[in-house]
């Protein structure tokens, strides 16, 4: 018989929600941005994923839910982002030990055992810098969709520096830099290297050991993959679909639970 199971992550600025069988086949996947309130729209993505799936409520044996958002949502239980962060990871990548996540609020390292179980993790909630957020504030100073960056930093021929971690700093360097001509695409390669400057160091300090996965919305950046595949001195894992990769471990332990 076929079971079903969700997993929902509520993120600062992004829903996620996985849908899985017990034969561990990702049966769908939705994304989109949060808005006011992440666990309405965490219960329409829910829904519709149902629904294209041919499925009813009562199909679903377990969901857990995750992020930000997760005490919201009525969900069978709730789990840390940590903890589903390194069993997706550990699902799609079985020899990775050393996970990068990088969100639109913070940037979590994350260092795995072999059986996939956290060993340790640093995080950097307190700041924007590290963080999806600082490449939207700095995008948006250059007047470029932050989705761009990739594409307009791979002509960069000499890259700024932006010696400022604070965003706000950070931004009246990028805007002190256009004034004095610099090519945007020099400016944003000073910009990813800022956030893989900050996210490297982080990295060190809980030791660092391939395989390195790097996940997260940032990691459809490639101008932030290739600066902090540079600056660790190691090639960089990256799913086909970054953003999810919490959700589909919420799943996993939904599935867990039921002990399918």
């Amino acid at each position: 018989m076929q079971s079903y199971f969700i997993g929902v992550d509520i993120g600062s600025l992004t829903v996620k929600v996985v849908l899985l069988n017990n034969h561990l086949e990702i049966i769908g996947q939705m994304k989109t941005r949060a808005g006011y309130s992440g666990r309405d729209v965490a219960n329409r993505l829910k829904e519709q994923l149902l629904t294209e799936s041919g499925l009813k409520e009562q199909d679903v044996r377990s969901t857990v839910a995750t992020g930000y958002g997760r005490v919201t949502f009525p969900a069978d239980r709730e789990v840390s982002e940590i903890t589903c962060q390194a069993k997706g990871i550990h699902h799609l990548f079985p020899t990775a030990r050393t996970v990068i996540d990088i969100g639109g609020q913070d940037s979590k390292v994350i260092k795995l055992l072999s059986n996939g179980k956290v060993a340790d993790f640093a995080m950097n909630d307190k700041c924007a810098a590290g963080t999806g957020r600082f490449l939207e504030v700095m995008a948006s100073a250059l007047e470029v969709e932050w989705q761009e960056i990739g594409e307009i930093v791979s002509s960069s021929k000499n890259p700024t520096k932006i010696s400022s971690f604070c965003t706000v700093f950070a931004e009246s360097e990028v805007i002190s830099q256009v004034s004095a001509g610099t090519p945007k695409s020099d400016i944003l390669a000073g910009v990813c290297d800022s956030v893989a400057n900050r996210v490297a160091s982080m990295t060190r300090k809980i030791g660092l050991e391939p395989d390195i996965v790097f996940t997260g919305g940032v990691a459809h950046n490639q101008g932030v993959v290739n600066a902090l595949a540079k600056q660790l001195g190691y090639p960089l894992l990256v799913s086909q679909e970054p953003v999810i990769t919490a959700a589909l471990g919420a799943a996993l332990l939904a599935r867990e639970m039921n002990k399918v």
